[in-house]
């Protein structure tokens, strides 16, 4: 049998990042790869609790259908946690979805046809250029520095592509790299956007997080024409298994959203959902976040101290004031694949670079995560980390030496 794919499927079965978790996920290996939050932290008592109560007061609802933009009750939470981050939205402004990858994959199937453009941070997250490259979507990446996306390059970027459908952006300790936007930048990718009458795709998964520093309102705080789509998930500041996420748009966009996603899977969990929202009316979540902001500091910390005492001179990484990762940058023409198989040999892993990038790739560089392990495996790791680094600088000197 000879099957007829459409074009969205991939041409290869290869899934690198999938082979380097998986190579990762050895019992010997610290593994720095994936972006995992602390799964000690999840509230399994209060969730459990709550569930119970869930099906003592309301288990038959909540078993059923439901309405694919979402239980009233979360939507009803959601939009009181986008009024203390200054973004004053209604329920009807407001749908759950199964996940941020959700938001993303549907905001994509929405908006891009084959060919259309989509301006991206570089490096940015990988599953978001996987979605925009199964559209057919022309991606244009947008260098960065420690505070985000530069906008003279992103309105060149525009201004040469007149065919994009929008800005894809996480403004907030950015997978990969930590940064956050500054809030000048913020009001001038408005300021972009309006100009040019484009949309801004605003993914804010880690905002949440922050243990350093001071918030800086969302891009949508800024947004007066409607422009901007945020999108949040209870991922990180709750349990990632729950995939639950949520998107802010205006009404007569909302409307839309919610025929694709009916057209999706009808709705997300409803069950979950309801349980969600129990969590929320019953304990204060900002309590369990704090909680959760308190050992993701004490672990960057660490993290932080380790590569300063342990990495050799001249490697970069970024400083992240919350959220889940550091990027590196190894100087020099380093294979970023090669030092990851010498890092296996140590016994470290972390994920390389490349799947990060929509275009040209800067070698050397890779992703750490300092949320999943403890404070002394940390330690190890990275002092692991340091020594398979000289080695392959050691090495990358011999051959060019050799030549």
């Amino acid at each position: 049998m000879t099957y007829q794919f459409s074009t969205r499927v991939p041409a290869s079965d290869e899934d690198p990042v999938g082979n380097i978790l998986k190579v990762a996920g050895s019992p010997d290996i610290i593994s720095f790869a994936g972006g995992l939050p602390a799964p000690e932290l999840f509230p399994v008592d209060a969730l459990k609790k709550v569930t119970n109560e869930v099906y003592d007061e309301s288990g038959r609802q909540a078993l059923q259908y439901s309405a694919a933009i979402g239980d009233p009750a979360l939507r009803t939470q959601i939009v009181k946690r986008m009024a203390k981050q200054g973004v004053n939205t209604a329920i009807d402004n407001v749908m759950i979805s199964t996940g941020s990858q959700q938001s993303i994959d549907l905001t994509a199937k929405m908006f891009i046809n084959p060919g259309d453009t989509v301006i991206v941070e570089k490096p940015t997250y990988l599953c978001a250029l996987d979605v925009f490259r199964s559209y057919g979507a022309h991606i244009v990446g947008v260098e960065m520095d420690e505070d985000g996306m530069k906008m003279d390059d992103l309105e060149k970027a525009v201004a040469e592509n007149p065919n994009t459908k929008f800005i894809y952006t996480i403004p907030n300790f950015q997978n990969p790299t930590g940064r956050t936007m500054s809030a000048e930048r913020r009001r001038r990718m408005i300021q972009i956007a309006d100009q040019y009458d484009i949309m801004i795709l605003e993914d804010d998964p880690y905002g949440a997080i922050r243990f350093a520093g001071d918030d800086i309102a969302p891009i949508k705080f800024y947004d007066d024409q409607n422009r901007v789509i945020y999108l949040s998930t209870f991922s990180k500041i709750l349990a990632p298994g729950l995939r639950l996420g949520w998107i802010v748009a205006e009404t007569s966009l909302m409307k839309k959203f919610t025929l694709m996603k009916q057209s999706a899977d009808v709705h997300s969990d409803n069950l979950t959902q309801h349980i969600v929202a129990k969590f929320m009316a019953e304990y204060d979540i900002e309590d369990h976040i704090n909680k959760i902001k308190r050992v993701y500091r004490k672990r960057e910390n660490v993290m932080m101290a380790a590569i300063e005492a342990d990495f050799p001179k001249g490697v970069n990484y970024s400083h992240p004031e919350g959220g889940l990762f550091i990027w590196v940058e190894v100087p020099g023409n380093i294979d970023t694949q090669e030092l990851f198989n010498t890092c296996i040999k140590h016994n470290v892993a972390f994920v390389p670079g490349e799947p990060f990038y929509p275009d040209a790739v800067t070698p050397g560089t890779f992703r750490l995560n300092f949320s999943n392990m403890s404070e002394e495996q940390i330690k190890t790791g990275i002092k692991r980390l340091g020594s398979a680094i000289k080695e392959t600088i050691s090495e990358s000197v011999s051959e060019v030496s050799g030549n």
